[in-house]
């Protein structure tokens, strides 16, 4: 089993003089607090970073006392084709799991319990929400989960979202694990038909089942699922870590 941190995105909303995951969370950019995690899980002791080449570099010197591998991502065509850049070092392994870099608090037990909850070709973790206040605020711009008598059909990102979906209070943090096999037969079927004109990693769920296949999912504590995109984010984030 892989694990592959997608971390090439530009961050522009953040207005940071770093790159977004390098921004730091009480002295130590938000990146490393996963990889971290990641590396404490056992699950794979050299995780994958996908990286641009702007950010490389410093990427790499943030992360120079952990033994982790890198990909490049030459363009921003979306976190689909972020993840398909980690298929040469990714190999012939039985599963993939794929996080976010702008996600700190991810635990190590958490990451165990993706990987040994894998069930057919996805399995991914989602947070449920009694409501967008307060520090909860942040999730509101969140892909919202769609079902149909319980099985998970799609995801609908935020921008592509119409008024009823919106209301939706199951979110997605982009907690997967794939069957290697199935991801890779899948991810060039990807199309970017949607409003950023992306290849949206969220379209494999729709992939699934429309093959008539089972995405297996289970809960995980919104605290731990928060995701750091602009500056309040990162105050409320840094407000709940204290």
């Amino acid at each position: 089993m892989r694990i592959v941190i997608l971390a090439a995105g530009q961050g522009t909303r953040m207005r940071a003089e770093v790159p977004k995951v390098l921004v730091t969370i009480k002295g130590k950019p938000m990146l490393e607090y996963l990889v971290k995690s990641v590396i404490n899980s056992g699950i794979d002791k050299t995780p994958i970073i996908i990286v641009s080449h702007d950010n490389e570099s410093l990427i790499k010197k943030a992360l120079a006392d952990y033994p982790c591998q890198y990909a490049v991502q030459d363009k921003q065509l979306g976190t689909g084709h972020a993840l398909s850049c980690a298929k040469e070092l990714v190999g012939n392994t039985d599963y993939l799991i794929c996080f976010y870099g702008d996600h700190p608090f991810v635990n190590a037990a958490t990451i165990k319990k993706l990987a040994e909850g894998n069930n057919g070709p996805i399995s991914m973790m989602t947070v449920i929400l009694p409501d967008f206040e307060d520090w909860r605020a942040g999730f509101y711009h969140w892909g919202r989960l769609i079902r149909i008598d319980g099985q998970v059909k799609a995801i609908t990102e935020f921008k592509d979202a119409d008024e009823a979906t919106k209301k939706i209070m199951e979110v997605n943090p982009g907690f997967y694990c794939f069957d290697n096999k199935w991801l890779w037969e899948n991810i060039d079927k990807l199309k970017n038909e949607n409003a950023q004109r992306e290849y949206y990693l969220t379209d494999l769920v729709k992939l699934a089942f429309e093959q008539g296949l089972n995405i297996n999912t289970f809960p995980i504590k919104a605290e731990e699922a928060i995701g750091i995109n602009t500056k309040e984010e990162l105050e409320r984030a840094e407000k709940l870590y204290q």
